[in-house]
């Protein structure tokens, strides 16, 4: 009598298991008929133009914080890939585009040329550049951290050395890293 039960215990246990099996492995075949991948059709045609632009940050201070935010723009990749640190002193020269930073690079000032010394670029500017607001307490401070965080942010660059003119200037002696 033991024995029978054990038996049926088993027989009832093993038929659960077989139906359950079998609805568990229907599920499975249905849900993956369901997730049938599709191939994505943009809506509009990617053209050779945006596939060329590539996002670059630039930073400027905030006028009421003076904190440095990050602008982001849009530009041809074409524009960096020669000479990517003036391109990018060029658009710190134009200025912010959002209207809540303000321009710290002095109105004028021209980049005459930049180079490499190994990890550090060297930035010519002309003498407009110590035009900047000297009265203003973080100018020359703000002035060095928008110029040096931007160009930091190519991998190539980790430090920045200014001349003005061609020559060392006292004011902008020292090589600047990012902070």
């Amino acid at each position: 009598m033991k024995n029978k039960k054990i038996g049926i215990i088993f027989f009832t246990a093993f038929m659960i298991l077989l139906i359950g099996g079998f609805f568990a492995i229907r599920y499975v075949k249905n849900k993956e008929k369901e997730t049938v991948v599709e191939e994505y059709v943009p809506e509009e045609e990617i053209t050779e133009e945006q596939v060329r632009q590539t996002i670059v940050s630039l930073y400027f201070p905030n006028k009421e914080t003076n904190e440095l935010n990050p602008e982001a723009r849009l530009i041809d990749i074409k524009e960096i890939m020669n000479n990517a640190q003036e391109k990018l002193i060029s658009l710190l020269v134009e200025g912010p585009k959002n209207e809540k930073n303000k321009k710290v690079i002095p109105e004028g000032t021209k980049l005459n040329k930049s180079y490499f010394e190994g990890d550090c670029v060297v930035l010519d500017f002309s003498s407009e550049f110590l035009n900047y607001n000297k009265e203003e307490e973080k100018a020359k401070e703000n002035l060095m951290d928008c110029i040096v965080n931007t160009l930091t942010e190519l991998t190539e660059v980790n430090k920045v050395k200014i001349l003005v003119n061609g020559n060392e200037n006292a004011e902008f002696n020292e090589v600047y890293s990012r902070k």
